[in-house]
């Protein structure tokens, strides 16, 4: 089994050069290193880069002919066009390759609520934009994207919140120390840490 990928022309395909991340990009990229460690045969091109390959190809110049870029990206399996236009998920590739997929609670709408989460914790607007749009696409609730949502944020709130206890008890611990034995703590207002008042 050998599936390829031809790719619209741009820098590359990882979704993270440029000036911003291109969420869908990444989420594909992920699926293809997933597929190749099913042992699938991938290969990838790149119009702005590898202009051969798609012209060496009679079922990419067919599309190219008939529907210019628009037919781009364009998923290749074993010699027949199955996906034109956009990348397809890993559900499709998987179906593609003919591989089973245990059944999981991993679902479209579980990696978009995640992906939600991720955004936060990032602080990436557009990633989040592009999650809520595919979220609300799938018809993931509002009430559920607000749970992931707050998950998020009091995770990412923990680590703050964790050095701020450290440092208030440190510096409360250096000011009690320096106000019972001024003498033996070094004083930053003096030059060459000189201590206290001795």
């Amino acid at each position: 089994m050998k599936i390829q990928v031809y790719d619209p022309p741009m820098c590359c395909s990882t979704g993270v050069c440029g000036p911003s991340v291109d969420p869908e990009l990444v989420r594909f990229a992920a699926d293809m290193d997933w597929l190749k460690r099913q042992g699938v045969n991938v290969e990838r091109y790149n119009l702005s880069q590898q202009p051969k390959e798609f012209a060496g190809s009679p079922l990419v110049k067919k599309a190219l002919a008939e529907e210019g870029n628009d037919c781009l990206p364009l998923t290749v399996a074993d010699g027949k066009v199955v996906c034109a236009g956009r990348y397809p998920t890993r559900e499709m590739l998987a179906g593609f390759a003919g591989l089973v997929v245990q059944p999981g609670i991993f679902t479209e709408s579980v990696r978009e609520l995640v992906a939600l989460g991720a955004a936060i914790a990032s602080n990436c607007e557009p990633c989040f934009k592009h999650h809520y749009n595919e979220a609300h696409k799938l018809g993931v609730s509002k009430e559920d994207m607000l749970l992931a949502i707050e998950t998020a944020q009091m995770v990412k709130d923990t680590p703050a919140r964790s050095i701020q206890e450290l440092a208030d008890k440190v510096l409360n611990k250096a000011i009690k120390v320096e106000a019972v034995s001024p003498c033996c703590v070094p004083s930053p207002l003096k030059k060459g840490g000189g201590k206290g008042c001795c």
